[in-house]
């Protein structure tokens, strides 16, 4: 039995909290991870898990030594690091996960460009606009946008993004452009729930506040995107969501004179352990391509005391 691999096996199992998901995370079956347990409580002569109809739930020696394996499993990470260097050599499999519209646009059409940098690295994709918990799904660094709901949350600041008002031209020539955010009041929103329908907008220090209307509300990046494609509404995005849209002038920006409050991209990578090599490569990469696409500013990484 590989010492580091059972302590890496019996990790995965407590943070996950079942044999299945920690086997999903390594790429095993629930059987290896089971006997892999097994073997490591008969080398240890002690009791590390509690096996019940409700999961598992480590002993007191089982907590203990989970403290001392996660520990020695990141130094071992970072002697690895160390000798390959932070950027060379990337293997193994890297699993990512960010909002489905923002990755459509933004990232996936120029992911083969970090596959071709690391050829002997297998990428997995897990699509979802959810803020889901990186651990439980084995995900290495996630892609998120706005105010981080987890203050604990290891995270660095990729970019900082500008929102404005978009609207198609048919929409605008049947309605009228608005020329102060007063005017909003009498146009069409379409509402970003996340957002709500108080828009809040500045202009060398002036500060104006517009609750706007619409009929139609939406949870999804993909519905505001339709929406607005529909000529349902104007609608408060990231200018992210509207770049090919906005290159090609099927969308307009209105009030270009006003400013909206400003978005951060974030790569968030999973509390307590060592962000890998890979995962800070790609968080690297995404945040250059994002910000080459649109018009996103891209911070100092020095500035950035979070990773």
């Amino acid at each position: 039995m590989d010492r580091l691999q059972a302590m890496t096996a019996f990790v995965r199992v407590v943070e996950t909290g079942s044999f299945s998901a920690a086997a999903r995370q390594i790429g095993v079956g629930q059987p290896a991870i089971s006997k892999t347990i097994a073997q490591l409580e008969d080398r240890l002569q002690v009791r590390l898990l509690i096996r019940s109809t409700h999961g598992l739930t480590p002993t007191d020696a089982g907590l203990r030594f989970f403290e001392r394996a996660r520990t020695a499993i990141q130094e071992a990470d970072e002697a690895e690091l160390e000798a390959k260097g932070s950027g060379a050599g990337l293997s193994g499999r890297l699993r990512i996960c960010a909002a489905t519209t923002f990755a459509r646009i933004m990232v996936l059409p120029h992911l083969s460009q970090f596959m071709d940098s690391h050829p002997d690295l297998d990428v997995d994709v897990l699509l979802d606009d959810r803020v889901i918990d990186l651990i439980s799904e084995g995900i290495d660094v996630a892609l998120r946008m706005g105010e981080l709901a987890d203050s604990s949350a290891v995270a660095r600041r990729l970019a900082t993004g500008r929102r404005s008002v978009m609207a198609t031209p048919a929409y605008l020539e049947r309605h009228g452009m608005p020329l102060v955010p007063a005017d909003l009041a009498a146009h069409q929103a379409v509402v970003y729930t996340q957002l709500g329908n108080n828009w809040i907008f500045s202009r060398e220090g002036t500060e104006a506040s517009v609750a706007v209307t619409g009929r139609a509300r939406f949870s999804a990046a993909e519905g505001i995107r339709t929406a607005v494609l529909s000529h349902m509404g104007l609608a408060v995005a990231s200018d992210w969501m509207f770049a090919p849209e906005l290159a090609d002038g099927t969308v307009r920006r209105v009030l270009e004179d006003w400013e909206l409050p400003r978005i951060d991209l974030w790569a968030v990578f999973p509390t307590g352990r060592l962000a890998s090599a890979k995962a800070r490569a790609f968080a690297d990469f995404a945040g250059s391509v994002v910000v080459a696409q649109s018009a996103y500013d891209w911070p100092a990484l020095s500035t950035q005391p979070l990773i």
